[in-house]
């Protein structure tokens, strides 16, 4: 696509109490100084951002953009049912050409995340995008670049960042050394059944268009919606879809503003003999320097039994302790829970220009989806193991690995896992170039995994090396 020039739609006007406009600043053109806001992608979490849209006041939504035209009709209709106006797109080519959108707000599929929002700087328009902001790490800086080099504002949709996070900063003083810092994920998954062949793809989507960068192969699963999370070329597996949360409030309590040093990954898909190909148990380690190694733990097996998950917790010189709580100002919500104060927050920021208040910025989402990125090659260039030969070859990863492990073993056997089968997929420490963002080392398994962290992108939905 060619790059859309980038227009100026701001003006002046005065604050409106309490609409979105809470102090004097630039608006928008559109009528009555509301912002003029398109949906992007509305199947499932797209739905709780519209909602969240039309109970603020201050903006409107003018064009809704999805690849399903059922899904699109559908959401077109609830406008209609209003005699509320709304343009319809399935091509967001085209809805990027309508100058009489101010922002975009998207929940595609991951792999739509990044390609949404270069365009969407390149068109001029600022762009809410929801976690995990990219598909793979290279995308990610590149959203980064887009929405600096076309000064737009750009909110990484982790409605928790800013909030219980940014209350989570720690008070290092006093604590001591901290070696590690755990948290866990538990959340239970069902399978997503296996199919003898591929599927005929639904009658309303235009296929070409919901693949678009990701490779345009045959359906191998049930459902086209959804069930995307669970496949390497569309999502990011459960660490992507839930984990991101837990990664980012350990890494801003923290204080990390860059990649760790090293990172690795084991685990496997259990008990599913389906078509998902991402983990549904998997073990992150991200080591800091300088810095504490940080552990991640993702289950999505259903039995309480066994092991109980992990809160956030701090291994410190003095001893386990909680991380603390200090008071912090998050950003303003507009008193909004949740969903709705972190598109407030987003809509503010649009109106004052200011990237400093936002919440969360793309950069602060580049950083925390890195992590699932990073831990995700890991595994993904791993090798299978039997359960005693994997807990061998992970003793060197030290103490708080082999724990992890046994947690990990621990929480296969409550769900009845038949060890005599099943594989643990251990993924070698990877040394990583923090300023180049990619893995160092020679030799095929990192020149393999460097290769996941750049993705493939299908033509003509390209994002350039510049953007």
């Amino acid at each position: 696509m060619n790059q859309i020039t980038r227009r100026s739609f701001l003006k002046t006007s005065a604050a409106a109490g309490a609409t979105l406009a809470f102090a004097p600043h630039a608006r928008p053109q559109g009528a009555n100084g509301d912002l003029r806001v398109a949906v992007v992608g509305f199947h499932a979490q797209g739905n709780v951002h519209l909602r969240s849209l039309r109970e603020l006041s201050g903006v409107r939504v003018v064009a809704l953009c999805d690849a399903d035209q059922n899904v699109l009709d559908r959401g077109v209709k609830t406008f209609t049912d209003r005699n509320q106006p709304v343009a319809a797109y399935t091509d967001i080519r085209r809805l990027l050409e309508n100058k009489d959108v101010d922002a975009i707000v998207t929940a595609t599929p991951d792999h739509w995340h990044a390609l949404v929002t270069v365009w969407a700087c390149q068109a001029g328009k600022d762009v809410y995008v929801e976690k995990p902001i990219s598909h793979n790490l290279w995308e990610g800086r590149k959203m980064v670049e887009a929405a600096r080099k076309y000064d737009r504002i750009v909110q990484y949709g982790n409605h928790n960042h800013g909030t219980k996070t940014g209350a989570m900063r720690l008070e290092m003083e006093g604590l001591g050394k901290i070696r590690a810092a755990l948290t866990h994920l538990s959340r239970g998954r069902k399978s997503i059944g296996k199919t003898a062949g591929p599927k005929p793809i639904p009658a309303s989507v235009d296929y070409d268009l919901w693949c678009g960068p990701a490779p345009k192969d045959p359906l191998r699963r049930k459902d086209l919606h959804y069930e995307w999370h669970w496949a390497w070329a569309t999502g990011t597996g459960e660490l992507g879809n839930n984990g991101i949360y837990q990664l980012d409030e350990l890494r801003v309590a923290l204080g990390q503003n860059t990649l760790p040093k090293r990172v690795m990954s084991f685990g496997g898909r259990y008990l599913f003999d389906d078509d998902g190909e991402t983990p549904n148990t998997q073990v992150c380690l991200f080591q800091y320097e300088p810095g504490p190694l940080v552990v991640l733990e993702v289950w999505n097996l259903p039995s309480a039994q066994g092991p109980k998950p992990i809160k956030p917790k701090l291994l410190c010189e003095q001893g386990e302790t909680k991380p603390p709580t200090p008071p912090g100002k998050p950003g303003d919500t507009g008193g909004f829970p949740a969903h709705k104060g972190h598109m407030f927050n987003f809509l503010s920021a649009v109106r004052s220009r200011k990237v400093a208040d936002l919440r969360a910025d793309v950069l602060e989402g580049h950083l925390s989806t890195a992590l699932v990125h990073l831990a995700n090659a890991s595994y993904r260039v791993g090798t299978g193991h039997p359960i005693a030969a994997a807990r061998d070859a992970v003793k060197d990863r030290g103490p708080d690995a082999m724990e992890a492990f046994d947690r990990f073993r621990s929480h296969l056997e409550a769900n009845s896992v038949d060890f005599a089968k099943a594989e643990v997929v251990v993924g070698p420490w990877l040394e990583v170039d923090t300023g180049r963002e990619q893995f160092i080392g020679r030799g095929d398994t990192v020149a393999k995994a460097n290769l996941i962290l750049r993705g493939r992108q299908r033509a003509p939905f390209v994002i350039p090396d510049r953007v």
